[in-house]
């Protein structure tokens, strides 16, 4: 018998971290965090990083993990999360993987061997200046006819990503999309129970305007601040979601009703994407957003016995 592991997944304002939060006071579980930025310390308000109050007592992993500096690759994630999944195993909790990035799931879900590549920094330095002199399209057409299947959730905003695409073929003479292909033959070690949140499209993004203008009003603009002062060099991590357009507002390059109405829109195209990522999955359990939380749970409980 493989131990059992509960993922909840879903797109950003679903409500995943009160819920998963709620199954672990009733399960004793403790939960493994699935988000690219909450890993990040010092993003809070921005990575809508649960507050210690919101955390009711549940023990969180691989939040506030590692410095805003760090290149944190999806095989560090893959590495790190087992190591959590093991740890409270042995405690003889239930491990709850929570979050909305696609990627981590995947790596987990499917047991697929990212190959942790070498930055090349001449390599990124080039790819950098072609999307600053022709304009990141050229970048993403580029990366397109490497990978179309995987430039199917990424936006064409999305430099980092986009880079990422080019970088791995770069690295290793195969797409992304042909080394999860393979290495998808592996052994799952664990029995993977996995719930995804959904909810009308308008309830949805009308979620994600009201959660950015929170945002603001619990001082995001303060915290970018804060940020750009702690560290000398801009961190890795301000390409994120809800930081750049911040920075661009501080920058003088746009208002802050612009930066504002950008993080909405931009919050509410990533929604689009983790949904389409998400569908993927046929072994996924759906669960409706608007409906009682005691009903999910009972979804849940009734998933996994």
């Amino acid at each position: 018998m493989k131990p059992k592991v509960i993922v909840i997944c879903g797109p950003t304002a679903s409500g995943k971290t009160a819920l998963s939060i709620e199954l672990a006071k009733t399960i004793n579980g403790e939960i493994i965090s699935a988000d690219s930025m909450q890993i990040y310390k010092d993003f809070n308000i921005g990575s809508a990083k649960p507050t210690k109050d919101e955390m009711q007592g549940i023990k969180h992993y691989l939040i506030d993990y590692v410095s805003p500096y760090t290149r944190y690759s999806v095989a560090d994630y893959k590495k790190d999360a087992t190591i959590a999944i093991e740890e409270v195993i042995k405690k003889e909790k239930v491990p709850i993987i929570v979050g909305g990035t696609g990627l981590y799931i995947d790596s987990l879900i499917y047991n697929i061997e990212y190959r942790d590549i070498e930055y090349d920094k001449t390599y990124r330095e080039e790819l950098e200046k072609i999307a600053q002199e022709q304009g990141l399209n050229v970048l993403y057409e580029k990366a397109k006819q490497i990978d179309e299947e995987a430039m199917k959730i990424i936006s064409p905003n999305d430099k980092k990503r986009i880079i990422r695409i080019l970088e791995i073929y770069k690295a290793t003479g195969k797409n992304k999309t042909e080394q999860e292909k393979e290495s998808r033959k592996n052994e799952i070690p664990y029995d993977y129970k996995i719930f995804a949140i959904n909810m009308e499209r308008e309830v949805l993004y009308n979620r994600i305007n009201l959660r950015v203008d929170k945002m603001i009003e619990q001082g995001l603009i303060e915290e970018v601040k804060d940020i750009l002062k702690k560290y000398k060099e801009i961190p890795t991590a301000m390409q994120a979601l809800g930081y750049k357009e911040i920075k661009e507002y501080l920058d003088g390059k746009i208002t802050k009703d612009e930066a504002i109405e950008k993080v909405k829109q931009e919050t509410r195209r990533y929604a689009k994407r983790q949904l389409t990522w998400f569908r993927k999955n046929n072994q996924t359990t759906w669960l409706d957003g608007q409906a009682n939380m005691q009903n999910n749970i009972n979804i849940i409980l009734e998933g996994i016995n």
